[in-house]
């Protein structure tokens, strides 16, 4: 659905899809990857190129398995193992005679795209070059591409000269030293170019006359609050603060009080109606945490034909990279690295790697996290049960290591407090969800038309699901469950805390820029979800010392007001 930003708020145009490429390379893109394969599913012309060179028997079972699937028999080769992607291409390219690209002394100019095409061309895997007077096209395959070329070339021979084949990993190689650049300001300031109003990213300093004013007579306002004689003050700020947390209780009661739905069983989605799916964990110095990280989501039930993981590496993180080089090829495995611009965030990270996932969905998941093996398909049934404004489905985070101190214990009971009960209860309201930072499924084309992550922001996840209710999406949660590790020390426990704190006064400030556009785009609910969730986290943990503070000097002999102004 494509979204506007009209200058008095956000709305969606009435079109289901976000029209971002060129018509030409949509074109050879239905060209390449048709949603259906019109010839008889016994045959797998893209492994006539491995006869004679692998045992018919294994062709056999990869043609067997990918008409299972629904993709190309040379993805199921590549997925096995088998055989190395560079060298499929090399082996279809001597029998059909379409050229290796090997981008000797191509150019960003030889590029036939504009720079905001250049991310759907890393999507989708192909882009236009230019050869002299003439026009290629090179292509990473994927999907049914090379069932459908090698049908194509048998037809139409002249096709030979127009395509080139390049594999994944030079595909990529190659975009990313040509238009590193760009993709890496995308990476850190794209929502910021898109839709600077609902980024955390630096702003000038210039503002109009018109905000200055509004700003300068609230602080009037305020500053007349505080030179009130002070047993009035105190009365006031009391009366204000009591009625945001009496507001703020109610709305957590009524959502606990919401009566779960319960969820219709669903026939299993055939493996053959299941889509790409991308997994994108943000990683840094966290190379204990790979080979545990790996062997959970390698037990996800999911076709591994089907699934993508990427893990996104900060460029000083070197044994990080090692940890994850040491398991060998793993052909549903990429490493993108993060570009070196400010800021190094996690929400950096991952619009770093969104350019490269190939899913319909996306899942964020964290370095310690062990998702439950049916978690991408109980995703995918949610949305299916789900209308088409529903954006993000979000699992429960259940803490596995609670046993381990007072802090993991506090962490486990909120936990459960929050995911268990009371983001269900918010999204049977449907209200905004402040998203879980990890365990969040989505739609990857509308989180791709919304900006993607707030690279600035270090509560991403609670700005994603104000921005997704701005945008008019929805998110649900769903039942399947994520182990996820809490800090044992007081030490992790407070800079966990105080990152949560600075990322709810980020997402708090950036949405209340402009309340009026905030109601009008996310209507009542989206304001009660910043004011009386996130804001009232941060209310309450600023008035808690001077609450106590008041209390202990009331008791050790203050004056009694202080205590009955208070209480």
């Amino acid at each position: 659905m494509a979204l506007v930003d009209t200058g008095r708020g956000l709305r969606r145009r009435a079109t289901r899809r976000v029209a971002t490429t060129s018509p030409t390379i949509d074109a050879l893109f239905a060209l390449l990857q048709p949603v259906n394969d019109n010839r008889p599913p016994s045959e797998a012309p893209e492994l006539d190129c491995l006869v004679g060179s692998l045992p018919k028997r294994l062709l056999r079972d990869a043609a067997a398995r990918a008409r299972d699937l629904g993709i190309g028999a040379d993805r199921v080769l590549i997925a096995w193992g088998m055989i190395d992607e560079a060298d499929y291409l090399r082996r279809f390219a001597r029998r059909t005679g379409v050229a290796i690209e090997t981008f000797i002394g191509v150019t960003r100019a030889d590029i036939g795209l504009p720079d905001s095409d250049l991310e759907r061309a890393v999507q989708y895997g192909l882009f236009p070059l230019r050869d002299g007077d003439d026009l290629v096209f090179v292509v990473a395959p994927r999907g049914l591409a090379m069932r459908r070329l090698a049908t194509v070339v048998d037809h139409d021979p002249g096709l030979v000269a127009r395509v080139r084949l390049a594999s994944a990993a030079d595909f990529d190689a190659f975009l990313l030293s040509r238009a590193g650049d760009m993709l890496a300001h995308q990476a850190a300031l794209g929502l910021h170019d898109r839709h600077p109003a609902l980024s955390a990213a630096p702003r000038p300093m210039v503002r109009p006359r018109r905000t200055q004013i509004t700003r300068i007579a609230t602080s009037l306002v305020l500053a007349s609050l505080l030179t009130l004689p002070t047993h009035f003050a105190i009365g006031v700020w009391t009366q204000i603060l009591a009625l945001w947390f009496v507001a703020a209780i109610g709305l957590r009661l009524v959502a606990a009080l919401m009566p779960v739905r319960s969820t219709p069983t669903s026939p299993p989605i055939r493996d053959a109606e299941l889509p790409i799916y991308t997994i994108v964990v943000a990683l840094y110095h966290e190379a204990r945490s790979v080979p545990p990280l790996l062997r959970a989501l390698n037990a996800l039930d999911y076709p591994r034909e089907k699934l993508e993981i990427i893990l996104a590496v900060e460029t000083d993180d070197v044994e990080t990279r090692v940890a994850i080089a040491r398991f060998g090829p793993m052909p549903h495995v990429r490493v993108v690295v993060a570009p070196d611009v400010a800021p190094r965030t996690k929400p950096k990270a991952l619009n770093s790697a969104l350019p490269f996932a190939r899913g319909s969905f996306i899942a964020v998941f964290d370095a310690e996290d062990r998702p439950h093996p049916g978690q991408l398909r109980a995703a995918l049934d949610a949305f299916a049960r789900e209308p088409d404004d529903v954006a993000c489905v979000q699992a429960s985070l259940c803490i596995h290591n609670s046993a381990d101190s007072l802090f993991s214990r506090m962490f486990a009971t909120e936990y459960a407090g929050h995911f268990d009960v009371m983001l269900p209860g918010l999204a049977a309201l449907k209200m905004p969800l402040p998203l879980g930072g990890t365990s969040n499924h989505f739609r990857a084309d509308v989180l791709r038309a919304i900006g993607g992550w707030d690279a600035w922001n270090v509560t991403e996840d609670a700005d994603l699901g104000l921005r997704l209710a701005r945008f008019g999406y929805r998110a649900v949660t769903f039942a399947s469950a994520t182990q996820e590790e809490a800090p044992i020390r007081f030490a992790a426990w407070v800079k966990q805390r105080s990152r949560w704190m600075k990322g709810w006064m980020q997402t708090w400030s950036v949405h209340m820029r402009h309340p009026r556009l905030l109601w009008r785009d996310a209507g009542w609910r989206g304001a009660a979800t910043l004011n009386l969730i996130i804001g009232a986290n941060i209310v309450s943990a600023l008035a808690y010392p001077f609450l106590l503070g008041g209390l202990a000097f009331g008791f050790a002999g203050g004056d009694r007001w202080l205590i009955d102004g208070l209480l």
